[in-house]
């Protein structure tokens, strides 16, 4: 089953260079996307079921690539964002194109920009994702998230103009920094277990922990966080995510955002794990906790004068990981906060790029104080991103504003006071800044353009992101008790 999930989309992947039919190819997108949830689908159930006739991890030896609660939980948000981005990006690549002009990058406008290579870097990016998610080896994980970044290179190029050429290089560059550092971590880590003989496979990690080198080891956390941190947007090393998701195509900046962070984190989360269990889960957990408060007020203070509303979500995006990077540092229940965030921030970030989108084939144009009064111009659209705005702020009832009581309450707990309210503090900068923003946008008046024709609303375009939304609404209100199992299992380590 692991090796189908990798091998499904890396085939369709291929494929989708080859074939010349753009009709064709798309149902190749769509088909690929829903056989890859299916099977992530029976893989979880399996779990849920006891895990009968799923070999998670073979006896008799190491698995290179293999599920554990963790990594089962980032599978599902993974294929499950990519199912409804492809629906998304088949009604994008399906639209009428149009002249440009000096703006509008996307909402139905490509630049003559080959959709070969978009839909089959796509489905290599999501064979890339899935291969990190399954990763039982330091080495290998590190190997498949570089990959992340090579075949998202061209997604985020698909305009083809110099603004997005600009994005594209920042992103290669500052993130092969980052992966570069990220591979000295491993090294570091690869000498720290040379006297337990534990090499760089996680499990084999795990097990010989108390006898990893501890300064080494402190070294290869530092090295593996600033590395994977960069891929992740932690400040001060996010200075890539903003531009990257404000030139992408809105379904590539989804997928930046509520995938392909999560694989960063991910691997952070693995070098987490192997230091508690070697005795340093404070000194892990106190870098986590310092950047993590970090990149929740740098995102505060840097969104009060974004002018764009994509680079808007972007910092957005940077506060949710500083986030999850507070949770994971406070460990414990606040694990499972972070855990919970990452599934609803995914789905509520998800849909409101989805929702940008559609904004921008309104007003076509990505200035915030060019678009007013959407709610007349496209009333469906503005009703969902007024959604999307009360769901990511974590308004209750939705899963975002549930992670992050949880994480709140766990740093009350902990009678760390102080961070308590600096979190509350900035939280309530970020909703006041993206408020007013979300409010002029959808109520505030302006003059009708010359030749302005009623907008077209695409359902194909809105139904996704109205889909994320319910689920967030509804992880508010519910916990199913299998992704209850599965949040608590991953936040405890897992069956490892």
């Amino acid at each position: 089953m692991t090796r189908a999930l990798i091998l499904l989309p890396l085939a369709a992947g291929a494929l989708a260079f080859l074939v010349r039919d753009d009709a064709a190819r798309r149902r190749l997108l769509l088909w690929t996307a829903a056989l890859h949830f299916l099977l992530t689908a029976l893989t979880v159930w399996g779990w849920a079921e006891g895990g009968a006739g799923f070999e998670f991890f073979p006896p008799g030896g190491q698995a290179w690539f293999a599920y554990d609660p963790l990594g089962l939980l980032f599978l599902g948000i993974t294929s499950l964002l990519f199912l409804g981005a492809s629906h998304y990006a088949v009604s994008y690549l399906a639209g009428e194109k149009r002249d440009p002009g000096e703006d509008a990058e996307e909402g139905f406008i490509f630049n003559n920009a080959p959709e070969a290579v978009f839909t089959g870097c796509l489905l290599l990016f999501l064979a890339a994702m899935t291969a990190v998610t399954a990763s039982r080896h330091m080495g290998l994980l590190w190997a498949m998230i570089e990959a992340t970044t090579l075949l998202s290179a061209p997604l985020i190029y698909f305009h083809r103009h110099k603004r997005s050429l600009e994005a594209t290089w920042k992103y290669l560059l500052i993130c092969s920094v980052g992966i570069a550092l990220a591979l000295m971590g491993s090294l570091f880590l690869g000498a720290a277990g040379l006297k337990a003989g534990a090499g760089l496979d996680i499990s084999g990690l795990l097990a010989g922990a108390a006898g990893l080198d501890k300064p080494l080891l402190k070294a290869a956390f530092l090295f593996l966080f600033v590395g994977y941190g960069t891929k992740m947007g932690l400040a001060p090393f996010h200075t890539w995510l903003p531009d990257a998701h404000s030139e992408a195509p809105a379904v590539v900046s989804a997928l930046l955002s509520g995938a392909l962070l999560n694989c960063a984190f991910l691997g952070i989360l693995r070098a987490l794990a192997v230091c508690s269990a070697a005795g340093l889960a404070d000194f892990a957990g106190g870098v986590l906790t310092l950047f993590g408060l970090f990149s929740v007020v740098t995102a505060a203070l840097f969104m009060l004068g974004q002018r764009d509303y994509k680079r808007m979500l972007a910092y957005s995006s940077i506060e949710h990981m500083g986030i999850l990077s507070l949770g994971a540092g406070l460990g414990g229940g606040a694990m499972f906060g972070a855990l919970l965030g990452a599934v609803s921030h995914s789905l509520a970030k998800a849909g409101l790029f989805f929702t940008s989108g559609a904004v921008l084939a309104a007003e076509r144009t990505k200035r915030i104080a060019d678009v007013r009064g959407l709610r007349r111009r496209a009333p469906l659209t503005a009703a969902l991103w007024l959604a999307g705005f009360f769901l990511i702020t974590g308004l209750p009832p939705s899963g975002v504003f549930l992670s992050k009581f949880v994480v709140l309450r766990e740093a009350v707990r902990g009678g760390r006071w102080w961070l308590a309210g600096g979190f509350l503090f900035f939280l309530a900068l970020l909703f006041a800044g993206m408020a007013k923003v979300f409010i002029q946008m959808t109520f505030g008046e302006r003059e009708p353009r010359e030749g302005e024709k009623p907008f077209a609303e695409p359902s194909g375009l809105l139904l996704p992101a109205a889909a994320f939304f319910a689920l967030v609404l509804l992880l508010g209100a519910w916990l199913p008790a299998w992704l209850d199992s599965l949040l608590r299992a991953a936040a405890a380590g897992g069956a490892l």
